[in-house]
């Protein structure tokens, strides 16, 4: 089926952010009381590393079990460094992402960027970005429900997008939770991205059905499955 709708994760796959938003979760948990060179703050960074995709107030209540006051604390410090810093430095979108976009929505297909970020968080990114004009939706957690890995914040944009079917979707990022998101969606694209922060081992592990070198890449992945549909559907008439 053709495809109309494509999903982009933000974080790692369309904004270069990786080592703001890790800085960020650093000083989450040294407010909690886990600081760098303990045997705690490593296995808490290994945990949000494992995570990366997921709602970050998820990843805090992993670290912090059974404690919910610690994890809302520590994510309200996290959203304080992460749009603190933003503000002060900008977000370098990941090479060519641009391109991608205009070539997206010059194809006839709708964007919609998905995050683990809170939705406060998500409009002073797109505040940043001044991406208005470039998207049709931007989805947090919070707008759908659940976040990733589930899938319901690709299921949010197709509702709110009109999209028939949800094989009319293709879906990149670069982490497992972003491969598992898409093929529990039910997308017939699940594209996962190398320049961010998950090996293609654990892409192809989450559900990956491409794996590419770079964003850059991901429009003419969906050009080139449309027009092979295309060809066999001519070829059955």
């Amino acid at each position: 089926m053709p495809i109309k709708l494509a999903c982009l994760d933000l974080a790692g796959t369309t904004i270069g952010d990786i080592a703001t938003v890790e800085r960020a979760f650093s000083e989450a948990v040294a407010t909690q009381g886990i600081v760098p060179g303990t045997g705690a703050y490593a296995r808490a960074m290994v945990h949000v590393h494992r995570s990366r995709g997921c709602p970050k107030i998820e990843v805090f209540r992993g670290i912090f079990p059974g404690n919910e006051a610690q994890a809302q604390a520590a994510n309200l410090t996290f959203e304080r460094s992460y749009e603190g810093t933003i503000e002060r430095t900008g977000l370098v979108p990941t090479p060519g992402v641009i391109e991608v976009l205009d070539k997206l929505r010059g194809a006839g297909i709708s964007i919609a960027l998905i995050t683990g970020f809170s939705r406060s968080t998500l409009s002073r990114v797109l505040g940043v970005l001044g991406w208005e004009d470039k998207v049709d939706l931007a989805i947090s957690p919070e707008d759908a429900g659940r976040g990733r890995p589930w899938p319901d914040m690709i299921l949010h944009a197709v509702l709110r997008l009109g999209i028939e079917d949800v094989r009319q979707v293709a879906v990149a990022g670069d982490a497992e939770s972003d491969m598992l998101c898409g093929r529990r969606s039910g997308a017939s694209i699940v594209a996962g991205i190398m320049n961010g922060v998950h090996s293609r081992e654990r892409l192809l592990k989450g559900g990956a059905t491409h794996v590419l070198d770079s964003l850059a890449d991901f429009p003419d992945l969906i050009l080139a499955e449309e027009l092979g549909a295309q060809q066999v559907a001519a070829s059955v008439r």
